[in-house]
């Protein structure tokens, strides 16, 4: 089932980048495994997906620690400044950077282990209340003091879009983030690389993808709803 639905997940990106004129080598496509059994993960390790998205750092530090070492571990949920030093070492990209005590951390952490940790600035372009993220307004200026950390680097951008029935809806947001990023592009920062998009999830990933997402976090469409009770 998981080997299937992962194959549809492809095939609608393939579609996506047709549509958009876009070449589909672009797009990253990160599993997300929050709450998802080993057995299941490696349902999906075997018809080849290696890249997975977790949103709680004990979760990603228990799965990389029993998974196979060959596997990229992405933190795409909200991070607290105390659970850094767990996964300075672990996570190929963190997503959710919105401030810059958060980055002052993860640069702590990364000298600690001789590592510059990939970063994404998380920007709540939709404005709501009830979601993490920096500002549209207050981004570039953010991004200007994390450029300053040696041992943190940005990469691009993420936002999470509201919940909505119909993806078109979220189409604005995502075009919205697309052209912050090529605006930051524009003031060619030190350490500041706009190369990776992440937005759009199982419900509006095609419609991300067609404005320029580089990065989608697909997580039911893959593995099917999430059970909160089973994370083992």
């Amino acid at each position: 089932m998981i080997a299937k639905q992962l194959r549809e997940v492809q095939n609608n990106i393939l579609e996506a980048c047709k549509k958009s004129g876009r070449d589909p080598q672009e797009v990253t496509l990160i599993a997300v495994s929050k709450t998802k059994p080993i057995s299941m993960i490696e349902e999906a390790i075997s018809a080849g997906q290696s890249i997975f998205g977790e949103n709680k750092v004990q979760e990603l530090c228990m799965k990389y620690d029993s998974l196979p070492k060959n596997l990229s571990w992405h933190l795409i949920g909200h991070l607290q400044r105390n659970k850094v030093k767990y996964i300075a070492d672990k996570a190929a990209l963190i997503h959710s950077v919105d401030s810059l005590k958060l980055a002052q951390t993860i640069d702590q952490e990364g000298k600690k282990h001789n590592r510059i940790v990939p970063v994404l600035i998380e920007v709540n372009v939709a404005g709501e209340e009830s979601k993490f993220g920096v500002s549209v307004e207050e981004t570039i200026g953010l991004i200007e003091e994390v450029s300053k950390l040696p041992n943190v680097q940005i990469k691009g951008l993420m936002t999470i879009a509201p919940f909505v029935e119909n993806p078109e809806e979220n189409r604005t947001i995502f075009r919205k983030l697309k052209q912050l990023s090529v605006d930051i592009k524009g003031k060619n920062m030190n350490n500041v690389y706009m190369d990776i998009l992440s937005m759009g999830m199982t419900n509006d990933y095609q419609v991300a993808v067609e404005e320029g997402a580089t990065m989608v976090r697909v997580g039911t469409g893959i593995f099917g709803e999430r059970d909160y009770s089973k994370t083992i």
